[in-house]
């Protein structure tokens, strides 16, 4: 039982309304509604009634949310004094969204450690549905995130921007062009990023179709492409990261993809300062090789 899981149902409990709720955590209602569904498969009772019209604690939803507030006034007691007792260096956790910061991430590393040589850098996994959660619920002290909007509650460093690339089946029409279009995929069937995320829906939007091939992380769109047939859309650092003999990767026309350092408002603590200048200190050097298509 995660303790986001747990805040969802509590905001739910308190408004009675999906959409109110999904809004307040900043992520829309279908993923909000998931995982107020899987809490409750979890329970093995439903804490919600839902009808058309009405919103409504079930019996054991009555007996469960007064709990599950005292679980997480618990664990906000405890993490406030935390939060002070990291500000000398120790572990940084941060989550990550598919590949990062790329082919940044050796000179973020030499340059935090030669700043903080006692820190210790911890990866966390994200998903698109999670990777702003992950930050404002406090889970990971930063995040590497696929910026796409939304996230207006927290602090966005843009670190890298990237040009974008369709993942297309090797056995495809499309494998061998030097570039595609959008008259090129017109009427194709495409994988679907996955999260509820504002902005993702409109970032990865083409002129083809989407379908029922979902997708709830980067590094899970080649291996989606290679088994359904269809089309992807990435970042072109995926080329080297994300490897997969089923496909290729050709560059298309259309907006790029940015890979941002989230962290949240007033926190100074040492180590989130320093991963954050360094972050932009690198991206701030021009270095075509890195941001752009190589030969």
């Amino acid at each position: 039982m995660d303790v986001r899981s747990l805040r969802y149902a509590v905001t739910l409990a308190d408004t009675l309304h999906f959409g109110r709720a999904a809004q307040a955590h900043w992520i829309a209602a279908q993923p909000f509604g998931r995982r107020i569904q899987a809490l409750e498969r979890e329970l093995g009772t439903p804490l919600f009634t839902r009808t058309s019209r009405r919103v409504a604690l079930t019996p054991e939803g009555e007996r469960f949310l007064p709990r599950a507030r005292h679980v997480l006034a618990q664990l906000d007691a405890l993490l406030a004094p935390a939060e002070g007792r990291r500000d000398e260096p120790g572990v940084l956790r941060i989550g990550v969204l598919g590949f990062g910061l790329a082919d940044l991430w050796p000179d973020v590393r030499e340059l935090v450690g030669a700043r903080l040589p006692d820190l210790t850098l911890t990866a966390v996994e994200l998903a698109w549905d999670d990777q702003y959660d992950a930050v404002r619920g406090g889970e990971v002290d930063v995040a590497l995130v696929h910026d796409v909007g939304g996230a207006d509650d927290l602090v966005l460093d843009r670190a890298l921007e990237m040009d974008r690339y369709a993942v297309v089946p090797v056995g495809s029409d499309l494998a061998e062009a030097d570039r595609l279009t959008a008259a090129d995929v017109d009427g194709r069937r495409w994988v679907s990023p996955v999260g509820g995320v504002p902005g993702l829906a409109e970032w990865g939007d083409t002129s083809g179709r989407r379908g029922s091939v979902d997708v709830r992380s980067p590094s899970g769109i080649p291996t989606a492409v290679a088994t359904s047939g269809w089309l992807g859309l990435h970042g072109e650092p995926a080329r080297r990261f994300f490897p997969h003999p089923g496909v290729r990767y050709v560059p298309m026309e259309g907006p790029g993809a940015t890979v941002s350092v989230a962290t949240r408002p007033g926190d100074r603590r040492e180590a989130v300062a320093v991963f954050r200048a360094a972050a932009r200190a690198v991206a701030a050097v021009d270095l075509p090789d890195r941001n752009r298509p190589g030969p």
